[in-house]
């Protein structure tokens, strides 16, 4: 459920507003509408924090298992000393790489032309004679002026390099023809060049050593930098409140949403310390932030919608139950492998038991694994689906627990029965669309007749057009022979169930109060109406994906299996295993891909455009303490 929200509006004298942002934090249960704070200490907590986040990231590069732990053994003043080190260190360790690479480059420039020294050719220039380097092609150097002194130092069939000897004078030649191309000195010989990268590498490596003995202290700057996040947060609030004099007293104030569960603590806090205190209900445009309160059940869905980020709007609906129950049907269906269900299952319980022993609460993530797995080898179990291997080979127990109907044992036996089964698999993908959507208009009636409005039966004209499309897809998409569309009793139905809850969808869409109205509104949105109908199609069509993907799923895992079969029976077992275990673990990976795309879309869309709930919520977040002490 949606957590009722109250409206705060809380007054405080300027002077005591930071003791008033303390205690309130303390509450920690005020949600404050967004602030803009500004100030110097400000800027500097913000300056403090990306440093340590800086630096944090360079200690994490030389984290091992052995800093696993944290080490709090540092106070602020000696985290804060140690992250302009390891800052300083960081960046001298990219400088020593940039000039080794500008050292190597100048080594690769100069590889053709051997040892070379700059400062012999400095000494010479100091008693009148000029050596300079010059690249020139083959052939044009042959031909090159007698009057021209050259010393050749090497080449090949398509380049020549050579010195040009000038006594007295640095002017480039009129005779050197202009494609000769003048190469600059190296910054340092050679040999000082290579001697001078094993120097900054030698450097490097003592940073390192450095650097590996401070990850020691990675954890520290983690909870250094989770402190500063709240003192940034704290600083925001003060600095950010709004301010009016009044009289010879200047006055604070800021606006926030608490829960109607914790509007007496702070009411009974605010009469305490003298605060002015307004308590009200949100107005419609208010940016309420949401919060869901669910039992521990529906709470395991949570992993999942904090990963997407998907809040629903303070007005709309909270569907994390429904969320949950279908996804979990959805999963079970997408992975479609009993296989791929019990391992999962046994990963996840390996977790938990491991977290069990520990003494400690297990992660809900590995819990809704463990219930997503087990509803992967329910289904994978219904439809006979073992690791991709082909049904019949199957142990008969296996193919005693599988449902005929949509069993892959069962499709086994002939042509025929497969397509049966097939078709079947496929209804009951339509057949969920129709439970899915309907289930969202359902609870749209109910706030409609809660509310007395009319605007039910609009809701009640989108599950008879969703009954009316459900049949014509049964018959266009499975099978006009075991649906068959045409015949007379059955076409009068479907027409009647889709016209008719059309006309109620169109009268009562737009309901206000006004029919007319109503109908008036439909009319200048026609076009969307009509295209409302055809999505009504669309969006039962969709559902075909549960099929489609676990069918290809079950392709790669059978391709897989006779990849490897082969290789299993002679010497070359242990590539047969290999073969195995990353075709499976392959298709594994993408049977979760498919599920955060296909699985979490029916519901983020499909189901949520019928049910009206848009995922524009804001997160309920309180003003409340963040820093880890010491």
């Amino acid at each position: 459920m949606i957590v009722p929200m109250k409206k705060i509006s809380l007054v405080v004298l300027e002077k005591e507003k930071r003791e008033a942002a303390k205690k309130l934090r303390r509450l920690g249960a005020v949600h404050l509408e967004t602030l803009h704070g500004g100030g110097e200490e400000l800027t500097a907590l913000r300056d403090a924090c990306a440093k340590t986040e800086n630096a944090a990231s360079v200690l994490a590069e030389y984290q091992s298992e052995k800093d696993a732990a944290p080490d709090h053994s540092l106070n602020t003043a000696q985290i804060a000393a140690k992250t302009d080190e390891i800052i300083a260190c960081a960046e001298r360790k990219k400088q020593c790489r940039e000039q080794i690479a500008q050292n190597q480059a100048e080594l690769e420039r100069f590889a053709k032309w051997g040892a070379f020294d700059p400062a012999a050719l400095d000494a010479l220039a100091e008693k009148g004679v000029y050596l300079s380097l010059y690249e020139i092609s083959a052939a044009a150097y042959r031909t090159l002026p007698e009057s021209l002194d050259t010393i050749f130092v090497s080449g090949d069939k398509s380049q020549a390099r050579f010195l040009l000897v000038r006594v007295g004078s640095r002017v480039r030649p009129d005779e050197l023809p202009p494609e000769a191309c003048a190469v600059p000195n190296p910054r340092l010989s050679t040999k000082a060049l290579e001697a001078e990268i094993a120097a900054l590498n030698t450097e490097i490596g003592r940073i390192d050593k450095r650097l590996q003995g401070e990850a020691t202290y990675t954890q520290a700057f983690g909870w250094h930098r989770k402190q500063l996040l709240g003192d940034i947060e704290f600083e925001n609030v003060c600095s950010g409140m709004n301010a009016e004099t009044a009289g010879s007293e200047t006055l604070a104030w800021l606006i926030g949403y608490v829960p109607q569960s914790d509007a007496e603590a702070l009411c009974s806090e605010a009469k305490q310390e003298g605060w002015a205190l307004s308590l009200g209900e949100p107005a419609e445009d208010d940016p309420v932030p949401t919060k869901l309160k669910n039992n521990r059940l529906v709470s395991l869905i949570y992993p999942l919608t904090d990963f997407l980020e998907t809040v629903p709007g303070y007005r709309e609906y909270d569907i994390s139950g429904w969320f949950l129950l279908f996804f979990c049907i959805f999963f079970g269906m997408l992975f479609g492998d009993a296989g791929y269900g019990l391992f999962l299952s046994l990963i996840a319980a390996g977790g938990i038991t491991r977290y069990s022993l520990k003494g400690k609460a297990a992660p809900a993530v590995l819990k809704l694994l463990l219930l997503l797995g087990i509803s992967n080898t329910a289904w994978g179990a219904a439809t006979c689906s073992w690791f991709g291997v082909d049904a019949s080979k199957l142990p008969a127990l296996l193919q005693s627990i599988s449902v005929p109907l949509i069993s892959n044992a069962t499709a086994a036996r002939s042509h025929e029965l497969e397509e049966a089964v097939s078709q079947n698999l496929q209804v009951v993908c339509f057949s969920l669309a129709l439970l899915h959507l309907s289930v969202a208009h359902i609870k749209g009636i109910i706030r409609c007749v809660t509310a007395h409005s009319l605007k039910a039966l609009s809701e009640l004209g989108s599950i008879a057009m969703l009954a009316g499309m459900y049949c014509v897809v049964l018959s266009v998409v499975v099978s006009s022979v075991r649906f068959p569309l045409l015949s007379g009793g059955y076409l009068k139905i479907v027409l009647c169930l889709i016209v008719g809850g059309f006309i109620f969808n169109f009268a009562f869409a737009n309901y206000e109060g006004n029919i007319a109205k109503s109908i008036i509104a439909s009319l200048q949105n026609i076009i969307s109406v009509i295209l409302g109908l055809a999505n009504v199609f669309s969006d039962i069509m969709s559902y075909i994906r549960l099929w489609a993907v676990g069918l290809a799923g079950a392709s790669i895992s059978s391709t897989v299996n006779a990849m490897a079969g082969p290789l299993l029976g002679n010497f070359l077992i242990f590539l047969g295993i290999i073969v195995l275990v990353f075709g499976h673990g392959i298709n594994i990976i993408l049977n979760v891909l498919s599920v955060l795309v296909h699985g979490v879309r029916l519901n983020t869309l499909e189901f949520s455009s019928h049910l009206g709930v848009s995922w524009s919520g804001i997160a309920y977040k309180p003003f409340s303490e963040t820093a880890i002490k010491q």
